[in-house]
């Protein structure tokens, strides 16, 4: 059989679609080896510095409780709470969001800087497909994160006396990986909105620093007064951290069925708008 045989359509209709430019993908609706191949290499662009992407994230939340537990462990209780335990769902969860978002946006800006974005253009995978690959991978990372600081925090609880109790398994997990997929999209959005390095810290600086800082991770909103009150309402990471610590106290500031509709509403939102982005060429293409 010769190339000419192996690309020659299979019937009339196929030959007329090819005609007029539309041409039908061998493998079927979804390349799964395709996306299968730039998962797994995003997962194993991180995996390859596990001490900057794994474990660094883990210091940092331990050093965090350190510092609460000896600054503040006599302080009262948080909505019934002891601080601490209202505190480390709070801290796994900014781990989740930072290291989602920096996973997505550095590969992207990473290979539009070094001019390699085009090995990933290049192949056929569509633009659903590429979201896919890219939020996938950033998501494993946050949710790796997170499996490590959970066992590794509850260890460190339990030793200063304030064990981690795990109230609602499916709350914990929801919230967990509706976080990595929220911030995996906007590190998406982030690094192709971004034409160098400036830019994407910038979105990081203005964006994700202040969202994830003004969301009751270290206080009750119910103590913040306007307008941050108002702001932390709208803030969808005050419903992640908030659905994430129910899971673990069985408190929660907001209904959790209201966190639940938010979070899955701008997800969808996000989704599309990275999909759009990735099939417009913005930013990838010129």
């Amino acid at each position: 059989m010769t190339g000419t045989d192996f690309l020659a359509p299979e019937n009339p209709e196929q030959g007329r679609l090819a005609a007029h430019g539309f041409g039908q993908r061998r493998f079927g609706a979804v390349n799964w080896l395709g996306l299968q191949t730039l998962f797994a290499k995003e997962v194993r662009r991180y995996l390859k510095v596990s001490f900057q992407t794994i474990f660094a994230p883990l210091i940092s939340t331990l050093l965090f409780l350190l510092v609460f537990i000896q600054a503040m462990g006599g302080r009262a209780a948080v909505n019934g709470v002891p601080y601490i335990e209202f505190l480390a769902p709070g801290l796994v969860m900014m781990a989740i969001l930072t290291n989602a978002f920096a996973n997505s946006s550095s590969s992207i800006i990473i290979g539009k800087v070094q001019g390699s974005i085009v090995d990933v253009l290049m192949p056929p995978l569509s633009a659903f497909e590429l979201v896919i690959a890219f939020v996938a991978g950033a998501a494993s990372r946050g949710l790796l994160v997170a499996i490590v600081t959970i066992a590794t925090s509850a260890v460190f609880m339990s030793i200063s006396g304030a064990p981690m109790h795990f109230s609602n398994v499916l709350a914990i997990i929801y919230f967990a990986t509706a976080g990595a997929l929220m911030f995996a999209m906007l590190g998406v959005i982030g690094g192709v909105w971004a034409e160098k390095f400036d830019q994407l810290a910038a979105f990081t600086n203005f964006v994700i620093t202040p969202l994830t800082f003004l969301s009751g991770t270290f206080y009750a909103i119910k103590n913040l007064s306007e307008p941050f009150l108002t702001f932390s309402l709208f803030n969808p990471v005050f419903y992640l951290i908030d659905g994430f610590r129910y899971g673990f106290t069985n408190v929660a500031e907001a209904p959790v069925i209201t966190g639940f509709a938010v979070t899955m509403g701008i997800n969808l939102a996000l989704g599309w708008i990275s999909f759009r982005l990735i099939k417009s060429g913005y930013n990838l293409k010129s």
